[in-house]
C-alpha cells in the first residue's frame, strides 16, 4: 500500500475530528472501544490488519459531507451504502482497471481522474488534488466521500437525462455502460440490503 494511517487524526482535519466526536453515535462507539477525547483515535483493523471504517463511522462521514456540501440534494444513507459496497468499508483499497488504466482509491473508490474532472469541469474545488503530491488525499475519508458524492450527484442527471437511484448505484459501481445490463443487477440488490441496514440503525431522521 502506498499510504497507511494508524489513527483517524492522520487522515482528517481537526475540525472534522471535533464533528466526529460531537456525534453521539461515534462518541459512544469510540468511548466503548476505549478511545478518549483529546487523544489520537485508532482506526479499526480487520483480522488481516487492514484499516476499515465501521458502519457508524461511514454513516456519520456521509451525513456530515452531505450536510456541508450537498444539503438536501443527496440522501446520506445512499452515500453511506454506496461507500460500503464500493470498498467493503476498507480505507486503503485500490483497484486498477486495465481497460481505463485508472486506479480507484479509498472508501468510495474514486479515481484521481474523476476527482480532478469534477474539480475542473463541475466546480468541486473544496479539496485540491490537481497536483501529483495531493492525490493521496483521496484516502482521507471526508475528501474521498466528497468526490464520491459529487460523482453520484452528477450521475443523477448524466447525458442530460433524469436518472433513478437504481441507475446511479449500478452506474457508480459497475460503470455507466452496464447500468441497465442484467450483470449489474446484484449491485443494486446488495446496495438495498446495506442501505436498509443503515436505515434500521436510525442515525438520522
Amino acid at each position: 500500500m502506498p499510504v497507511s494511517f494508524k489513527y483517524w487524526d492522520d487522515c482528517l482535519d481537526p475540525d472534522d475530528m471535533r464533528l466526529m466526536w460531537a456525534d453521539p453515535h461515534v462518541s459512544k462507539e469510540w468511548t466503548d472501544a476505549g478511545e478518549e477525547q483529546g487523544q489520537k483515535v485508532h482506526l479499526s483493523r480487520d483480522p488481516d490488519g487492514e484499516a476499515y471504517l465501521t458502519q457508524t463511522e461511514i454513516m456519520v462521514v456521509a451525513a456530515i459531507t452531505v450536510q456541508r456540501h450537498f444539503k438536501s440534494q443527496l440522501d446520506p444513507y445512499m452515500i453511506g451504502a454506496l461507500a460500503e459496497i464500493a470498498s467493503g468499508k476498507r480505507l486503503f483499497v485500490d483497484n486498477y482497471d486495465r481497460k481505463t488504466k485508472e486506479t480507484k482509491m479509498g472508501i468510495m473508490q474514486v479515481t484521481p481522474e474523476v476527482a480532478q474532472w469534477l474539480g475542473r469541469e463541475l466546480g468541486y474545488k473544496n479539496y485540491d488534488i490537481e497536483l501529483e503530491d495531493n492525490i493521496d488525499l483521496l484516502y482521507w475519508p471526508f475528501i474521498n466521500v466528497y468526490f464520491g458524492a459529487a460523482y453520484a450527484k452528477w450521475l443523477f442527471s448524466c447525458d442530460e437525462k433524469e436518472r433513478t437511484e437504481e441507475f446511479v448505484v449500478r452506474a457508480y459501481k459497475g460503470g455507466k455502460k452496464k447500468a441497465t445490463h442484467k450483470s449489474s443487477a446484484p449491485i443494486f440488490e446488495r446496495y438495498l440490503y446495506v442501505k436498509e441496514t443503515l436505515l434500521s440503525m436510525r442515525f438520522y431522521s
